[in-house]
């Protein structure tokens, strides 16, 4: 890279190289199963107890002797109740019953459980059974969902909500993961606003900073707000080498076009090894990407263009990624890439450009994924995009036909059809 330096355009393939090339995961440390959400492992995880570690009723019902109850209806003599969290005192002989509750130890003597369904109360002390069952019956063996030296997780799995609620199951109190990225975020120029007040003639609303923090913290990444720096070179300069003592990367939006004169331009020409890239795609063609180094440290910096839907459209493809390496999450670290049907014609011109339009995905009655756009498709109209969860990819030439297939890159969740019931369940 030199500092400074306008390319030619480039493909995104080729930009993407010239990013992801440069990216390193960050070192292992040791965290807090609660604290590992979202973080990928970088050690297997053994289980050292059982889970459950005891064999224990499935459901409420009566602890009894299967022989007890093959011919029904009988009656068996209750000597006793056993509640979930209480241990078992006696056990369970001929002709005799437990009330037992769900996640109750099974009491000695006893090797089935009857619902409490096909039970009839007789009195105080007899219990009626309406239904017979066999040895084994609603019982859950201890170890039956993991066992001592089960391999639970292998190195390279995120853990997501029920992978912290088996660790916790397992008594995994602390795990080896990847550090979890911390990036920091800033806005620059005079005429943004973000107290709430009265716009004076020129300024307009923060929405960059305010987006892209929350897309850091969706792509894992701890993210920390700098706020907006005023067009003042020693503030802006100040602000990135201090972040760069604190953070593991630096997003930056506004000021990486060709023609920009722009305080970010000049001070990251100045202070990081920058490549200012014109990039053959629609929106977000101009990217800055490069290595700012201080006291010691080198911080990734991704200049992210300034108008709304360029700049989400380049985290998209470009940073979130390569953050996502940062984290470990290898090929995790990519959206997902599926072949759709485009259910409207999208005319576009030749520009030796792809282009990304934003469109909503669903599944259609043909079990397949739709696409249609999502709104207008401007550059500054963030409000039509925001509620987009694909991006199609237009390739050059005259666009698309109604009908045809395509490539889309799903940045949400593909939402039901209001008319495939299955897709909603």
């Amino acid at each position: 890279m030199t500092g400074g330096t306008v390319h030619i355009m480039i493909s995104l393939r080729n930009a993407r190289d010239a990013v992801w090339q440069q990216m390193s995961v960050l070192p292992v440390v040791e965290v807090s199963f609660a604290d590992a959400y979202g973080c990928v492992l970088a050690c297997d995880v053994i289980a050292a107890e059982n889970v459950p570690p005891f064999a224990n009723t499935a459901v409420d019902g009566y602890a009894v002797r299967a022989a007890d109850v093959q011919h029904v209806p009988c009656e068996l003599r209750v000597i006793g109740e056993l509640a979930a969290g209480a241990a078992p005192t006696i056990a369970v002989g001929a002709g005799e019953a437990i009330r037992i509750m769900t996640g109750a130890p099974i009491p000695a003597g006893a090797d089935a459980i009857v619902m409490v369904e096909d039970t009839e109360r007789v009195g105080a002390s007899h219990v009626r059974i309406t239904a017979s069952v066999p040895s084994g019956a609603a019982i859950r063996a201890a170890g039956s969902d993991v066992t001592v030296g089960d391999r639970v997780f292998v190195a390279g799995a995120v853990i997501n909500a029920v992978a912290v609620g088996v660790l916790s199951s397992v008594n995994a109190r602390a795990v080896q993961v990847y550090r979890r990225a911390v990036v920091g975020v800033l806005s620059t120029g005079d005429e943004l606003v973000d107290d709430g007040s009265v716009l004076k003639m020129g300024q307009i609303r923060e929405s960059n900073r305010t987006m892209l923090v929350r897309m850091v913290q969706e792509a894992g990444a701890t993210a920390v707000d700098l706020g907006i720096i005023k067009d003042d070179e020693e503030l802006l300069e100040h602000t990135l080498r201090d972040a760069a003592t604190r953070v593991d990367a630096i997003v930056t939006s506004g000021g990486v076009s060709m023609g920009d004169y722009d305080v970010v331009k000049i001070v990251l020409s100045r202070i990081a090894n920058m490549e200012w890239m014109q990039i053959a795609m629609k929106p977000a063609k101009p990217f800055a990407f490069g290595v700012l180094t201080h006291n010691g440290r080198s911080v990734p910096v991704f200049g992210l263009p300034g108008n709304p839907v360029s700049s989400m459209v380049s985290f998209e493809l470009l940073a979130r990624p390569a953050l996502r390496m940062m984290c470990g999450h290898g090929a995790g670290a990519h959206r997902q890439r599926v072949r759709v049907v485009v259910d409207e014609t999208i005319s576009r011109k030749r520009d030796s450009k792809v282009h990304f339009d934003r469109v909503f995905a669903q599944w259609g009655p043909d079990g397949r994924v739709h696409v249609s756009r999502s709104g207008a498709q401007g550059s500054h109209q963030l409000a039509a995009s925001s509620m987009a969860n694909a991006l199609l990819e237009i390739p050059d030439g005259e666009g698309i036909a109604a009908g045809q297939d395509a490539w889309a890159l799903l940045i949400g969740p593909v939402l039901a059809s209001a008319s495939n019931d299955d897709a909603s369940v």
